[in-house]
């Protein structure tokens, strides 16, 4: 599901299994990240597949990274593999006007 950055963060923060997924480079990454995210890098297609399968899927992921294109590619993956709650935040990183770490 796609979310404005209000949207995602208002459920994000409603949220009681919320986990928050950054799906950007290791070089993207190093310019910040939200705070809490775990770092799966989506072109890894091996690596990101098999962070994948050890996912709790009764947990919401809330999945960013640059743009929006690739968390969204990511959040097909996720339901793919029965992550029903998977939301993506559209505009990524270049909207976002949050906190990083």
């Amino acid at each position: 599901m796609n979310l404005t950055q209000e949207e995602w963060t208002k459920r994000l923060a409603e949220s009681t299994n919320a986990v928050v997924l950054d799906v950007r480079t290791a070089d993207e990454v190093a310019q910040g990240k939200i705070e809490g995210a775990i770092v799966h890098d989506i072109f890894d297609a091996a690596g990101f597949m098999e962070a994948v399968s050890s996912f709790d899927p009764s947990k919401e992921y809330f999945v960013y990274c640059r743009s929006g294109n690739r968390s969204g590619q990511a959040c097909a993956i996720l339901r793919s593999r029965g992550i029903e709650n998977a939301y993506n935040l559209m505009g990524g990183m270049l909207d976002w006007q949050g906190d990083l770490v």
